[in-house]
């Protein structure tokens, strides 16, 4: 096992910085715990699944405000991390690919853990904030950016190191392709492990520094691929025979837009009912790990005495598909994978057991933290404060929430003769691209393709949760179609700039700013 050590500067900033008394006090202020998952779809069951282990996250729900149908702004985990940690749609950021940063499009934009750091918070990471390549990245910064953390710790265990053992659709490959391993290790010596002991470090020191108040991220790696979790008691939750198997991508009804159905990876094709059992089962077993590795966390909290003063956020990047429409992993605008799981515990605010249906957004949450918190944010942020549905989970909102993919493909070989320049040279065709809008209200959800020009969708989640009846083209559908589509082209308007035009990706070194840059 490796931890990867600590910078130099981080110790010495982490040694000092909670001693300063410039601030208002920390009892003053509330503190702020964001737990944030890695490709959890609402498998759990405080979110009514019924075979999933979860019951430290289900306990969490209980102690506050559990919201029933939140979606991320990108169903991939780069563009998904920007927007939530921008409080900026993909459309504004910039970013709809991985291994990007919005310092590369909207370089002065202040993140959310950075407000909280100029509003004199300590700001600390544990583990995936923004994007990582996963596996690879475990033990390093990743895509990270420096100017949203005073500290930064990246424990790296067993499931980065001892990797042999792995099982995979594509044999040496693991973090974009189906793969899993029941290890005989302990849940110690995993990643996740590994940070809830961190996590549980420093806020041992943060509770006895009484000067500052905190906003600590903890980012676990689970249940992302590869799907590596202790054999003993995970595996043992949840028996092969009983997992669930949905149809074959083959089996969609003609309509279905092919577009929908885009996430869809060759390698799957190798996917036996066998394997389809193994590949959920170890799915569900991360999730348990990683539940109860929040269990820690909570405790920790507890035990400290600041949960009468720390806000607890968990939620995921996106959603995730396991079988569902023959489609696996994400990247898609179906429910299983644009809902996430969301709760927030607020102590002085949020009501115990409650649960909110109406829609909302990762983008909802930079202006919710920051209202609860006192904290300055920019003046361009695109979500709505969640704080009256936290007061009053009955509280409707905005009412709906917006979801977006784009996804260039090759161009299949043209059948017909090519066309060619004036020269009589063939011309090059470059990769189709396609992409998507996914407007989600309480009852319906209503996706369109190129603007309706490569197929639409519409589902009635009141009758159809699994989305399996395209109800677009139903003539007795045609004003329920009319009103969404009016809908959707507001809501698609709204998550661009003021100007209109996404920023361009800058490629090359960063800008980063300092902290004292005005906002």
């Amino acid at each position: 096992m490796m931890k990867i050590a600590m910078k130099a500067s981080s110790i010495a900033l982490f040694l000092g910085i909670l001693t300063l008394s410039s601030f208002a006090h920390a009892k003053d202020r509330p503190n702020v715990l964001f737990l944030i998952s890695d490709d959890l779809a609402a498998y759990l069951g405080s979110y009514g699944d019924p075979l999933a282990k979860t019951p430290n996250l289900d306990a969490l729900a209980e102690r506050g405000v559990r919201f029933n149908n939140a979606y991320c702004a990108y169903p991939l985990c780069g563009p998904s991390r920007n927007s939530l940690l921008t409080g900026l749609y993909p459309n504004a950021t910039g970013i709809h690919r991985n291994v990007q940063l919005f310092r590369q499009t909207i370089p002065s934009h202040i993140s959310l853990p950075q407000a909280f750091r100029l509003g004199g918070y300590f700001a600390a990471r544990i583990g995936k904030a923004y994007h990582y390549n996963v596996p690879n990245s475990i033990g390093t910064d990743g895509h990270d950016d420096p100017a949203s953390w005073e500290l930064e710790l990246n424990p790296a265990g067993v499931d980065r190191i001892e990797m042999d053992e792995i099982y995979s659709l594509l044999p040496g490959q693991f973090g974009a392709t189906l793969s899993w391993y029941a290890s005989p290790k302990s849940d110690e010596f995993h990643t996740d492990g590994l940070q809830a002991k961190d996590a549980e470090w420093v806020l041992e020191r943060c509770a006895r520094e009484k000067d500052r108040p905190f906003f600590l991220l903890v980012g676990f790696f689970r249940p992302h691929t590869p799907y590596v979790s202790p054999k003993d008691p995970y595996y043992g939750m949840y028996p092969e025979e009983k997992m669930p198997i949905h149809p074959t991508i083959d089996k969609n009804p003609p309509d279905v837009p092919k577009a929908a159905l885009l996430s869809y990876k060759k390698e799957q094709d190798q996917l036996t009912d066998d394997l389809r059992r193994k590949c959920i089962q170890a799915y569900y077993a991360s999730i348990s790990f990683m539940d109860a590795q929040v269990g820690k966390i909570i405790s920790a909290v507890d035990r400290l005495g600041l949960d009468q003063n720390t806000i607890i956020v968990f939620t995921s990047d996106h959603g995730y598909h396991m079988g569902q429409h023959g489609l696996w992993q994400k990247n898609s605008l179906f429910e299983g994978c644009a809902k996430i799981p969301l709760m927030m515990v607020a102590p002085g605010v949020t009501t115990p057991g409650g649960v909110s249906n109406t829609p909302v957004s990762h983008v909802d949450l930079y202006p919710t933290l920051t209202e609860l918190a006192g904290v300055k944010a920019p003046g361009n942020l695109q979500g709505q404060s969640l704080v009256p549905m936290l007061k009053d989970p009955s509280v409707k909102g905005r009412g709906w929430a917006l979801t977006q993919v784009m996804r260039s493909v090759p161009r299949p070989q043209e059948k017909e003769k090519r066309k060619v320049d004036e020269n009589g040279k063939p011309i090059k065709l470059g990769p189709i691209t396609y992409y998507g809008y996914s407007l989600r209200t309480e009852r319906w959800r209503y996706t369109t393709w190129n603007d309706g020009k490569l197929g639409h969708e519409l589902y009635d989640h009141k009758v159809d949760p699994e989305e399996l009846v395209n109800l677009a083209d139903k003539p007795e559908h045609g004003a329920t179609l009319k009103e969404l589509e009016t809908l959707m082209q507001s809501a698609v308007k709204s998550s661009f700039p003021p100007d209109g035009v996404t920023p361009p990706v800058i490629e090359g070194p960063m800008w980063v700013p300092n902290l004292t840059d005005p906002q």
